[in-house]
């Protein structure tokens, strides 16, 4: 990464040290980050508040990360979701990519790799308010006439 990244980060994991572990990590990289413990509270989290990327845990009790994924991606299908797993099988990640996973990192997560995801997920966001704010822009002059 050759610049600093900023980016509204969402950590979603049913460990509770882990994510107080990786928060800190990823704040002293200049990075926004919210954590919750439950996929329910990420659901909701994610329905009040706007982020740029939201790393989530696969396996966790009650709402799994799949189920999880999906609610989210039903209300928020732009949202970009990075999963993490510490025993992914290949059917379960094969339904979390079709689902609408950016992509999957198992634990331990390898720090720089995730700065990697979470740039170029930061980075596609980006690309995708852009155009959703052109085509507002559009449709306003269309409205007025101008």
């Amino acid at each position: 990464m050759d610049k600093e990244l900023h980016a509204k980060v969402l950590l979603v994991d049913d460990e509770e040290d882990f994510t107080d572990a990786l928060s800190k990590r990823l704040e002293a990289r200049n990075l926004k980050v919210k954590t919750v413990n439950r996929g329910e509270d990420a659901v909701q989290m994610v329905d009040e508040h706007s982020f740029d990327v939201i790393i989530l845990d696969l396996s966790m009790p009650g709402m799994d990360g799949l189920e999880t994924l999906q609610r989210i991606k039903e209300n928020h299908p732009d949202a970009e979701i990075i999963i993490l797993t510490g025993h992914a099988s290949v059917q379960s990640s094969v339904k979390a990519m079709k689902i609408g996973a950016e992509d999957l990192l198992e634990k331990p997560v390898d720090i720089t790799a995730l700065l990697h995801k979470i740039e170029e997920a930061h980075k596609k966001r980006v690309v995708i308010l852009q155009k959703q704010s052109k085509k507002e822009i559009e449709n306003i002059i269309k409205s007025r006439g101008w």
